[in-house]
C-alpha cells in the first residue's frame, strides 16, 4: 500500500475522530519530518505544506517512524498522550477495526 494512501486513511480516522490529533513523524529521503493531522488534514511542523489538497504531505517515498494519538486541542507545550509511539502496523489495525 502506498504512503499516500496511508495518508489519507489517517486523515479519515481524524474525521471520524474529530477529538483526536495524530502526530506522525516521518522519514524522507533520511530526512524526518513531523505531520499534523486533525479533522481529515495535515499539516508538516516542519516543512512547507502546500496549500493544494491534492498534494500528499505523506509522499510515497515517506517511512513512517511513530503515531503518537494525542487529545485535541494539540498543545505542543502540554500533549495529552492517548498512545505514543505507535507502529505503522499498530495504526493500521485500529484503522481496520473502524473500517478506514
Amino acid at each position: 500500500m502506498s504512503t499516500n494512501l496511508k495518508g489519507k486513511r489517517l486523515e479519515e480516522y481524524t474525521i471520524k475522530k474529530p477529538n483526536e490529533v495524530l502526530l506522525v513523524t516521518i522519514e524522507i529521503l533520511s530526512v524526518e519530518d513531523q505531520i499534523l493531522i486533525f479533522k481529515g488534514f495535515s499539516s508538516s511542523l516542519m516543512g512547507s505544506t502546500s496549500n493544494n489538497p491534492d498534494i500528499p504531505i505523506l509522499p510515497e517515498t515517506a517511512i513512517i517512524k511513530s503515531i503518537d494519538r494525542i487529545f485535541s486541542p494539540y498543545n505542543p507545550n502540554q500533549p495529552k498522550y492517548i498512545q505514543q509511539g505507535l507502529t505503522w502496523q499498530e495504526m493500521e489495525s485500529i484503522l481496520s477495526e473502524m473500517g478506514i
